[in-house]
C-alpha cells in the first residue's frame, strides 16, 4: 500500500517508533531511522522487510540537527511523505523538585521536535497533495499523572499541535492525528517494572499487576504492533478523512 513513499520516524531505534516503522516497512515505505544506541540491529529488522532503510542520529532537542535530519532524508528519497513524531524522554518529580534542565529537555524533545519536524516535512507533503504526519502523544496527552509535570504539559501539547496542524490542512491531501497509548512494554517501561519488584521485594509478574491494575482496566500492555497497526490505518485510504484525531489505545484508562 505505501510503495514508493518514504517514512521517517523519530525515536525509532526501539519500542514504540521501531514497531511503528516495522508496521510501514510491510506495508513498502523505505525508513528512516532516528535514535541512539544500536543502530545496526533495528536497521536489519526492517531492512528484512525488502524495504530501503537510512539512519540519521539527530539530537531531537536541536533545531539545527531536525533540519539537517530532513534535508538528509530528502536526499537520499526524494521528500518525506510520512511523518512520525515519536522521540521522547521522561523524568519523575514533583513539580517543585523537578530539575529545571529536565523540564527543558523534556519540552524540547517530546514538543518542540514534533514543531520542528512538522514545520519542515509540510511544504513537500503541500506540494505533492499528499502527507501523513503521526504524532505519538500519550495518554498523558488526555489526563495527568502526578510528578510527570513535563511530560504531561508536553503531551498535552503534542496533542493541541496535531489539532492545529490538522486544522492548517484541512483542505489538502495532508492529514495529521495522534496516537496515545496507556501503559506499552518497551525497555523504559520494563525498567519501570523491575523497579518496583526490587522496591518491593515482589516477583516481576506481581509488580507488571500493579502497574496496570493502578489505571489500565484491560490489565494488559498495548503492544508497538498494535500501534503500528493504527499508523498504517491513517496512512490508507480509510484515513483520508481523519484529521486532528488524538487516538487512545490505553485498554479503558480514560474511559473511567
Amino acid at each position: 500500500m505505501l510503495k514508493g513513499k518514504t517514512a521517517l520516524v523519530t525515536g525509532s531505534t526501539s519500542g514504540i517508533g521501531l514497531g511503528i516503522a516495522k508496521a510501514l516497512a510491510a506495508q513498502g515505505a523505505n525508513i528512516v531511522l532516528n535514535g541512539f544506541g544500536d543502530v545496526d540491529g533495528p536497521k536489519a529488522e526492517v531492512s528484512a522487510l525488502g524495504v530501503k532503510v537510512a539512519y540519521h542520529g539527530a539530537d531531537m532537542s536541536k533545531p539545527a540537527e531536525i533540519e539537517d535530519m530532513m534535508k538528509y532524508a530528502a536526499a537520499q528519497f526524494g521528500r518525506v511523505d510520512i511523518l512520525v513524531n515519536n522521540a521522547g524522554i521522561q523524568h519523575v518529580a514533583r513539580i517543585e523538585n523537578f530539575p529545571v534542565e529536565r523540564w527543558d529537555a523534556i519540552i524540547a524533545i517530546n514538543m518542540s521536535s514534533a514543531f520542528h519536524a512538522t514545520r519542515l516535512a509540510l511544504p513537500a507533503m503541500k506540494a505533492a497533495d499528499w502527507g501523513r504526519i503521526i504524532n505519538v502523544a500519550s495518554i498523558h496527552g488526555l489526563v495527568g499523572s502526578a510528578e510527570k509535570s513535563a511530560y504531561v504539559a508536553a503531551k498535552h501539547g503534542v496533542v493541541g499541535l496535531t489539532k492545529v496542524t490538522a486544522l492548517e490542512n484541512a483542505t489538502t491531501g495532508v492529514t495529521c492525528n495522534a496516537i496515545c497509548p496507556g501503559w506499552v512494554l518497551t525497555p523504559l517501561v520494563q525498567k519501570q517494572v523491575d523497579a518496583k519488584a526490587a522496591a518491593q521485594g515482589i516477583s516481576n509478574e506481581e509488580a507488571t499487576k500493579q502497574l496496570l491494575g493502578e489505571k489500565e482496566p484491560s490489565m494488559q500492555f498495548t503492544t508497538p504492533d498494535e500501534l503500528g497497526a493504527l499508523a498504517v490505518f491513517f496512512c490508507s485510504p480509510a484515513g483520508n478523512n481523519v484529521r486532528g484525531v488524538a487516538w487512545n489505545m490505553d485498554g479503558g484508562w480514560t474511559a473511567q
